[in-house]
């Protein structure tokens, strides 16, 4: 058994600019094919919209509905399903409109107020379905145990700041707002290397910590097991690291890594200090996190017009929803 050393791990990490910089040489950037992946939005989203109707019905099949009278509504559970999912999806975008004329069918004599669409974002049932159909998608894919990545990313909550070019300029400090007004709200979810799906997700106000922590507390009440995460440097630390269990950690240690922080940490400082070309390969596959976002944002936009924040997490959630169900039919 070879003995780590934490001198040896800093020694490599200071040569790591040189190692990343060798190994995007021997493995460039591939040119995506913008044609082709138009094409295929289309072919999904519109499958998605076919099916729709009928992936509702599953979610919110045995659900009891059980009503004080103060708490009926005027829109039955598979209406307000269809209405928050049409709504989140249609905030932006004329291509997306095109493809998507048989979304409005489904609201055919739904006569309603602002005020009814704005209390979709803090019913409570409405949020237990959303629940089952994120579940029913990864269900539909078969998934139940994977390699994943996480990241998080920011919406803005004005239309003065950007996240991704406000992140850039502050580095770790943007993940975390001390200011009272705040400017954005933080999502964070682990995704599925090979379907590309979202299988839990958390969002924060206060810091991409809080989030990373909700995601969490949702992965250890659904039935998804991880063999593997991927993870970028802001979790570092053997706090985060240690809470992955058996599953195999890969991130790239802090300048003054220590080792004393029990047997995980001890092996993934191993794994990244004698097999470092494998280990990074491994490594980033954590860009598709943020290449998924990426395509998020363009689809839904960078925005969250919501003024609570449960009504923030709730646009949020509807949005990964949205996500896994185009990925359904891939």
């Amino acid at each position: 058994m070879v003995r780590i050393i934490a001198k040896d791990v800093r020694k490599k990490v200071r040569k790591l600019k040189e190692i990343i910089g060798a190994y995007k040489k021997d493995h460039p950037k591939k040119d995506r094919d913008y044609v082709g992946y138009e094409k295929e939005f289309k072919r999904r989203l519109k499958k998605a919209i076919s099916n729709l109707d009928n992936l509702i019905g599953e979610s919110i099949r045995g659900i009891d509905i059980f009503y004080r009278h103060k708490d009926r509504h005027s829109l039955s559970l598979r209406k307000r399903m269809r209405l928050i999912l049409v709504k989140e999806l249609t905030e932006k975008g004329n291509r997306k409109t095109a493809n998507m004329l048989g979304l409005f069918a489904m609201l055919d004599g739904t006569d309603i107020s602002y005020k009814t669409i704005e209390r979709l974002y803090s019913d409570n049932l409405l949020e237990l379905a959303l629940f089952n159909l994120l579940i029913l998608s990864l269900r539909k894919r078969g998934i139940k145990e994977i390699d994943a990545c996480g990241d998080a990313t920011g919406y803005s909550l004005t239309i003065t700041k950007h996240y991704s070019s406000y992140a850039q300029k502050l580095k770790d400090k943007a993940k975390e707002q001390n200011s009272d007004k705040k400017c954005f709200v933080y999502n964070f979810a682990f995704m599925d290397l090979k379907s590309k799906m979202y299988v839990c997700f958390g969002s924060s106000l206060k810091s991409e910590k809080e989030a990373f922590d909700k995601a969490m507390q949702m992965l250890r009440n659904i039935d998804v097991r991880i063999r593997s995460i991927r993870l970028d440097r802001y979790y570092s630390c053997p706090v985060y690291v240690n809470q992955f269990g058996e599953s195999k950690v890969y991130i790239i240690p802090k300048k003054k890594v220590h080792l004393e922080h029990g047997a995980k940490w001890t092996e993934t400082l191993g794994n990244f200090l004698l097999n470092t070309t494998e280990y990074l390969e491994e490594y980033f596959k954590r860009n598709n996190s943020e290449s998924e976002w990426a395509s998020d944002k363009k689809m839904f936009g960078w925005k969250i017009s919501q003024k609570r924040y449960d009504r923030m997490d709730r646009a949020l959630f509807v949005r990964m929803v949205w996500h896994n169900l185009l990925l359904i039919y891939k």
